[in-house]
């Protein structure tokens, strides 16, 4: 007799506002008789590691006739603070040679905790205010939208836009092999006229989310 076997995938994609929820989770489906895995799809102001990956993949992809990730300069600018999708990708990091960062950003900063993870691996990073100091110098700007819904009194309120966004004037100052990126959705951090430019991958950074995530599942 000939027998037929169905075998069923049990995943679950967790994404919540809470930190470390998707953690929590993992660890209850672990006791059971039989564990389900656990997709971290963005947890709290924590973690985002699905972002991280299609990020990492879209420099790689980018920079694959500039010798790859190796050696670039990649700003980070915006809201660093409650930015899950920036905290992953700094992890990364370490995985590459000579990486420098740009932390462009005031009264959002960069968390101390992932600052010590960049120090502890070696990654050279500077803090700077404004963009425009430093835009000849970038191979890539990773722009954040500000994370208004974590307002407790308003505080994105009282950001200067202009010293966190990319204009059409922001492009005659940068490299010609740069480019501009963003995890979407976004706000007025980037301009519509910059959408015609080849160095906005913005699109195609999103396009390869959805790639990246059926490869994790």
């Amino acid at each position: 007799r000939r027998h037929t076997y169905r075998y069923y995938l049990a995943v679950i994609v967790l994404r919540s506002s809470r930190p470390g929820e998707a953690a929590r989770a993992a660890e209850l489906m672990n006791r059971i008789p039989r564990p389900v895995p656990i997709i971290n799809a963005g947890s709290g102001q924590d973690q985002h590691p699905t972002q991280a990956l299609l990020d990492i993949y879209t420099l790689d992809r980018s920079f694959e006739e500039q010798g790859g990730i190796d050696g670039k300069v990649i700003g980070l600018m915006g809201d660093l603070k409650r930015g899950r999708t920036v905290r992953s990708l700094c992890y990364l990091m370490k995985n590459y040679r000579n990486v420098r960062l740009v932390l462009i950003a005031e009264q959002f900063a960069l968390e101390p905790d992932i600052k010590a993870h960049l120090k502890e691996n070696n990654i050279p990073f500077v803090d700077q205010a404004r963009l425009t100091d430093v835009l000849p110098t970038l191979d890539a700007v990773y722009v954040t939208r500000m994370q208004s819904e974590w307002d407790t009194a308003g505080e994105t309120r009282q950001i200067n836009y202009a010293d966190y966004s990319i204009t059409p004037e922001n492009l005659q100052r940068m490299k010609k092999t740069a480019v501009i990126m963003h995890p979407l959705p976004r706000g007025p951090e980037i301009a519509p006229a910059v959408d015609d430019d080849p160095r906005a991958v913005y699109w195609r950074q999103e396009r390869n989310g959805m790639w990246m995530r059926v490869a994790i599942l």
